[in-house]
C-alpha cells in the first residue's frame, strides 16, 4: 500500500545525492545515443581523411597483385592460397588505423556525458526486461515516440545533406573513370570521407537537442516524492525516536558522571531550590575554580543531598548560581567575569570553617556579589 501511495504521489522533490549514487550503481545514468553516433561518425570520417591515401595505396597494390597473375599461378592451388593470405593481411593492415579510431570513439562516446561507470547490476538479466507487456509499453510509450521522431529527423537531415553533396560533387564523381586506377581509388576515398564528415556534422544539431533532453528526462525520472525524501533521511540519520532515546541516555550518563564528582567539590552554590552548582578550587593550582556539576530541579536536589552526605558547604546565592549554570559546562573553569564573586564565596567558606573550629571570628560577606550584567540570568 505504501508503494502504491508513493507511486501515485507527485514527484516534486529533486533527487538526493543518495538516490543519484544508487542510480549510478544500478547503471542508470543520462546517456545520449545521438552523442555516441556523432562521436563514431566524426572519428570515422576523420580517420578516413587522415589515412585515406594509405588505404588507397594498399588497396590498389592488392588489386594489382591479384589481377596480374601468371598463367601457371592460376592453376596452382598453393600459389593462389598464398595470394589470398597476403591480400587478406594487407587489407587488415590498411583498415587497422580506421578500426582503432572507431574503437576509441565507441568507448569515449558513451562516457562523455556521465563519465565512466562499471555497473554489474546493469548487465544482470531481469524478468521485467523479458516481459512482453513491458516491451509493448516501451514500444508505444512517450520515449518510443521521441526516438521515432529523432530517427526521422536524422534520416531527413542526412538525406538532404547527401543530396546537396552529390550535386556539388557530381562532375568529380563522373570523371573518376578517366583517372588512373591508383589515383581513382584515392580520389574516391577522399570524396567518400569528406561526404561522410559533412553528413556527420548534421548530427551535431541533433545531438545538441538530444543531450539536454536526456539529462532532463533522467533527472525527472529520479525525482522523489516528499515521503520518499523523508524516509531516506530517516534511514540515513536514524529514527527520531531512537535519536531522542540516545540523547536521553547520553544526558543521563552525563548527569551520573557529574553527580560522581560532587564529593570532590569545595562548595555548592544554590538558588536555593531550582539551581545547584558544585565548585572545586585547588589552592596549589594556577587555574580558576572548576564547575564539577550543575543541575536544575531534581538534579539540583540530588547535588544538595550528596553535598550534605559529604559535609560540603552549601551557599545560597540565586544570581551567582544561575550565572555559573548558564555560562559554564561541567569540567570547565568559570568565566573570568565571575572570578571576584566566586573568590568572595570561597573566602567566606574558608573563614566560616575557621570560625567553626574556633580559630577566627565570624566572617562577613557583602550583600551583593559582583556579577557582570552580561553574565546574569533572571530565570
Amino acid at each position: 500500500m505504501a508503494e502504491d501511495k508513493d507511486s501515485s504521489a507527485e514527484k516534486s522533490q529533486e533527487p538526493t545525492p543518495k538516490r543519484l549514487d544508487k542510480a549510478r550503481e544500478d547503471g542508470d545514468m543520462a546517456r545520449s545515443r545521438e552523442l555516441n553516433t556523432l562521436a563514431i561518425l566524426l572519428a570515422g570520417s576523420g580517420a578516413m581523411i587522415a589515412f585515406g591515401p594509405y588505404m588507397g595505396d594498399v588497396m590498389g597494390e592488392v588489386m594489382r597483385q591479384n589481377l596480374v597473375l601468371e598463367r601457371e599461378h592460376i592453376f596452382d592451388t598453393a600459389t593462389m592460397f598464398t595470394h589470398l593470405n597476403s591480400s587478406v593481411m594487407a587489407g587488415l593492415r590498411s583498415l587497422l588505423p580506421l578500426f582503432g579510431v572507431l574503437l576509441v570513439a565507441a568507448i569515449l562516446g558513451p562516457i562523455a556525458l556521465s563519465g565512466w561507470n562499471l555497473a554489474i547490476k546493469a548487465i544482470v538479466p531481469k524478468a521485467s526486461r523479458m516481459n512482453p507487456a513491458s516491451g509493448l509499453k516501451r514500444m508505444f510509450g512517450k520515449k518510443a515516440v521521441m526516438e521515432l521522431g529523432k530517427a526521422l529527423a536524422k534520416v531527413l537531415t542526412v538525406a538532404a545533406i547527401a543530396a546537396v553533396i552529390f550535386n556539388l560533387n557530381k562532375e568529380r564523381i563522373l570523371n573518376i573513370h578517366t583517372e588512373p586506377t591508383q589515383a581513382a581509388i584515392i580520389h574516391t576515398l577522399s570524396i567518400v570521407a569528406w561526404s561522410v564528415l559533412a553528413m556527420s556534422c548534421a548530427m551535431i544539431l541533433i545531438a545538441m537537442v538530444d543531450i539536454p533532453f536526456q539529462i532532463h528526462q533522467h533527472r525527472e525520472k529520479l525525482k522523489m516524492t516528499y515521503q520518499q525524501v523523508k524516509d531516506e533521511h530517516k534511514e540515513s540519520d536514524g529514527s527520531p525516536e531512537v535519536k531522542q532515546k540516545i540523547r536521553q541516555l547520553q544526558y543521563q550518563m552525563s548527569q551520573n558522571r557529574q553527580l560522581g564528582d560532587v564529593p570532590d567539590a569545595d562548595v555548592v552554590i544554590t538558588n536555593p531550590e531550582h539551581y545547584s552548582v558544585a565548585l572545586r578550587y585547588r589552592q596549589d593550582s594556577s587555574g580558576a575554580p572548576v564547575m564539577l556539576a550543575s543541575g536544575v530541579d531534581f538534579m539540583a536536589l540530588r547535588i544538595r543531598e550528596i553535598a550534605r552526605e559529604h559535609d560540603i558547604p552549601l551557599f545560597e546565592s540565586p544570581a551567582l548560581a544561575r550565572a555559573i549554570h548558564f555560562n559554564t559546562k561541567a569540567g570547565e573553569e568559570i568565566p573570568a567575569g565571575l572570578y571576584m564573586a566566586v573568590a568572595q564565596v570561597l573566602a567566606y567558606i574558608y573563614q566560616l570553617e575557621e570560625y567553626q573550629a574556633g580559630r577566627a571570628r565570624a566572617p562577613e560577606l557583602a550583600a551583593d556579589l559582583p556579577i557582570p550584567d552580561e553574565l546574569r540570568r533572571d530565570t
